[in-house]
């Protein structure tokens, strides 16, 4: 079947397309937020949906840019939303990063500005690194004080930014100084510009934000994990041994999920559930750049739960 980039409603094609689709394709990737759960709520249908495509005998994979939990606490908050997962089923952004720095035989000591989640996972690969949590600069001392007092550690080989709630401009200080040194790694696990909120008066920045500011200092460029880059699709051809052409990725998010489909020669499906909505898709398809168009899916469903009575056809 020749496909096109256009809104496709999956759901509205005829039963013949529909198979030829589903048959496709042997992997599946899906997000989590926006697309199985919203919030603390599973989207329904979302559970019968992922059995069935299980069932017709796809690997099915969980792939999120949170950078704040390792693949066991995720596989912990998956389960707990009662969904069918083993840890060899994720790919996190935390996974990927710890994967990534063994692989190209990092031996030294990484500063992390991140949560515990991605510490565990450099853990489980052997790579030593600074702890998480607050650095704060004592109010009394004045900055100057501080830079004065700041000794900073020869064992550093890479500087690796995640998200931290307790980011602080001591954290800043000592990733910008690293990264002064050319020989010290710049890594990201994303850089997602913000989280989305049911608040709409109110913008909670991401990890992106963190590596901007870095970036603006040092004037360096991170090697970038998660989506939209492409560093997935070389684990999943590895150790996964998967067909990019045969591969489905399922989204809410067309700057990350989409995107990063696209780039890696994926099939591509939107859900309504999450940030991205119909109207958004529709702006982009009178833009005539291929940054525009490789934003817009291969098809669309209202949601991943509308997939239960296409796979029972």
């Amino acid at each position: 079947m020749s496909l096109k980039r256009s809104l496709i409603n999956i759901a509205k094609l005829p039963l013949k397309d529909v198979k030829e689709i589903f048959s496709s394709f042997d992997t599946v990737l899906t997000d989590c937020d926006g697309v199985i759960w919203s919030s603390a709520d599973v989207i329904k249908g979302a559970k019968e949906a992922l059995d069935l495509i299980r069932s017709k005998g796809k690997k099915l994979f969980y792939y999120s840019n949170n950078s704040t939990r390792s693949r066991e606490m995720f596989k912990s908050s998956i389960m707990k939303f009662g969904f069918h997962c083993k840890n060899e089923d994720i790919i996190s952004t935390t996974f990927l990063t710890a994967y990534y720095l063994k692989s190209i035989n990092f031996n030294k000591k990484a500063y992390v500005i991140g949560s515990i989640g991605l510490c565990k996972e450099l853990e489980l690969v052997g790579i030593k690194h600074t702890s998480v949590g607050p650095d704060v600069l004592n109010i009394k001392e004045s900055i100057y004080e501080y830079v004065d007092s700041f000794q900073p550690d020869p064992e550093i080989g890479a500087v690796v930014i995640g998200y931290d709630i307790h980011i602080s401009l001591p954290k800043l200080i000592k990733a910008s100084s690293y990264l002064n040194r050319p020989d010290v790694l710049f890594v990201a696990t994303n850089t997602d510009q913000s989280y989305p909120l049911t608040r709409k008066d109110v913008v909670l920045p991401a990890v992106g934000s963190i590596v901007a500011a870095i970036q603006a200092v040092d004037n360096r460029k991170p090697f970038i994990i998660g989506k939209p880059e492409t560093y997935a699709l070389e684990w999943l051809r590895k150790e996964v041994h998967v067909e990019a052409k045969r591969t489905l990725m399922i989204g809410d998010r067309l700057n990350t999920d989409i995107l990063f489909g696209t780039r890696c020669g994926f099939q591509t499906l939107l859900v309504l559930t999450g940030v991205t909505k119909l109207e958004d898709v529709e702006k982009l398809l009178k833009s005539k750049t291929k940054e525009d168009k490789d934003l817009i899916p291969d098809f669309y469903i209202e949601s991943i739960g509308h997939l239960v009575n296409i796979l029972n056809l």
